[in-house]
């Protein structure tokens, strides 16, 4: 594969996350708030690490990424 065709397939990706980012609000799911999504909140701080949601966003990944190769 060509670089012209890695950085044209980069730009797209990139293009259709930032659309997701934009319309994310509008969205009728929200990630980062599933259950077993790690949130920690103290009086000094708090501390936030989505398991989940990252693991629901690697499948997803996978699977697009099997169908496209």
């Amino acid at each position: 594969m060509s670089l012209a065709r890695i950085l044209i397939y980069t730009g797209l990706a990139l293009v259709a996350l930032g659309i997701l980012v934009a319309a994310g609000g509008k969205l009728p799911f929200r990630l980062g708030g599933l259950p077993g999504d790690i949130a920690i909140h103290t009086r000094n701080g708090s501390f936030y690490f989505p398991v989940v949601t990252c693991i629901v966003i690697s499948v997803l990944l996978t699977v697009v990424l099997r169908l496209f190769r």
